[in-house]
């Protein structure tokens, strides 16, 4: 149930996040409450994670792939594509999370 609930805390901080820049500094409402629900949840599921998954293990997981979904909503909603060195350091950064989750013994502790 660890990586449901992290998948889960995962897309409830990307929408949240693709949705504070519609807020306009929190002066929208609707997508303001996006953000506020959006973190909301991330937080929660996140803290059910904890219980089957290592605080270290987790957040790195979560803070990642929440990076390289942001960069790819923006590219295809919003217009901003990576550069470059942009796009290999994303790789780098799932590559990390490859690593942790196949070759680290604190995953399954």
């Amino acid at each position: 149930m660890g990586y449901l609930y992290l998948c889960l805390a995962i897309v409830a901080e990307v929408i949240a996040t693709s949705a504070l820049k519609t807020s306009e500094e929190f002066s929208k409402f609707v997508p303001s409450i996006v953000v506020v629900a959006g973190y909301g949840a991330a937080f929660y599921f996140l803290s059910l994670v904890l219980k089957s998954i290592p605080i270290g293990i987790a957040y790195a997981v979560w803070a990642g792939m929440g990076i390289v979904l942001i960069a790819i909503i923006r590219a295809i909603f919003f217009k901003q594509i990576p550069d470059f060195p942009a796009i290999i350091g994303m790789g780098l950064i799932v590559s990390g999370v490859a690593v942790i989750n196949i070759f680290s013994k604190t995953v399954g502790q």
